[in-house]
């Protein structure tokens, strides 16, 4: 599916006109064109890149799955890889969109690997901004990483609210070890998923305006700014997470650990207060004659024995908190 648009001196002119119309919409001035392809073929990518004079190498990157989010610099124009992220969450995981951007002074198009990226929130973009599309390519551009970015921050919302839940879930009088476990590899991948994808943002955005390429001016300068201050937040929240999620998995282990030491701390003193009884009745079972062998009143010292030492361990381990 191809989606096109052109814009005269900031005003949408037309739109779903086809591919072979972007050079005679190009001959006049003061116009831009859009051009979006969904999952095309090398021969599509191929007649476009004839008529816009795409780099073969930015071709065969816009081609390939799996690029690394980047910024490439060719004769006439740049080549852009990003990714949009749809959130995961502890039972589901993150899933990404791949994007390859080509920017030339006068056209931006959009190559999406599959349609997970939502390209209508792009355009209900560029509608509400119309004071900006006088700039040209940098407006479409701005909106475009916009919303990028701010799908990014949703994300990591959405992942901070789980671990929010994780943590509260450490902490549960009886926690369910297995679940907790589960839950805490998932977000470990969510979150290993995430960040792959938005800690280059920031960079990538910074290497957009540099003077060089011409896309940041002083009308679009604080717009670009603004949307490198988000990417970044976005990346240092997710590395805040990433140390959360250490920090966690830490705790978990040191409760774990706390736990048992509790309990092995009462078998023990349940195990001397059993042994008391145990060794004083050995030492009446003996073969041998001793004082009140045989009578009632080595039975009733036997058992005074036993019972005033158990009930002595048991308060002493009570004051010491071993029991």
């Amino acid at each position: 599916m191809t989606r096109t648009r052109a814009y005269h001196d900031g005003e949408l002119r037309k739109e779903d006109f086809p591919v072979s119309a972007v050079s005679d919409f190009l001959a006049e001035p003061d116009t831009v064109v859009w051009v979006d392809l969904c999952e095309p073929s090398e021969a599509d990518l191929g007649e476009l890149a004839g008529e816009l004079g795409l780099h073969r190498l930015a071709v065969e990157d816009a081609l390939q799955e799996h690029q690394r989010p980047k910024l490439d610099r060719y004769d006439g124009h740049a080549f852009l890889t990003a990714y949009a992220v749809r959130p995961g969450s502890a039972d589901e995981p993150t899933t990404t969109a791949e994007l390859a951007v080509f920017i030339t002074p006068r056209a931006l198009v959009t190559v999406r690997k599959d349609d997970g990226f939502d390209i209508e929130g792009v355009t209900r973009r560029w509608d509400q901004a119309p004071d900006l599309a006088k700039a040209g390519v940098p407006f479409l551009l701005h909106g475009l990483l916009d919303d990028v970015v701010d799908g990014h921050f949703d994300a990591v919302q959405a992942l901070d609210d789980d671990v929010e839940d994780l943590e509260d879930l450490v902490f549960d009088d009886r926690p369910d070890t297995g679940e907790l476990q589960r839950s805490s590899f998932r977000l470990r991948k969510n979150l290993s998923a995430l960040r792959r994808v938005v800690v280059p943002v920031p960079d990538v955005v910074a290497s957009l305006m540099r003077p060089d390429l011409r896309l940041a001016d002083d009308t679009t300068r604080p717009y670009f700014e603004d949307v490198r201050d988000h990417a970044r937040q976005a990346a240092d929240h997710t590395e805040a997470l990433r140390e959360r999620l250490t920090t966690i998995r830490e705790t978990q282990l040191n409760l774990q650990s706390d736990r048992l030491n509790l309990i092995m701390k009462k078998v023990t003193g349940w195990a001397a207060v059993i042994a008391v009884p145990t060794a004083v009745t050995g030492f009446y079972g003996q073969n041998v004659l001793y004082p009140g062998n045989g009578t009632v009143g080595g039975f009733w010292v036997s058992t005074t024995v036993m019972l005033v030492l158990s009930v002595g361990l048991y308060v002493l381990f009570r004051k010491r908190d071993w029991l």
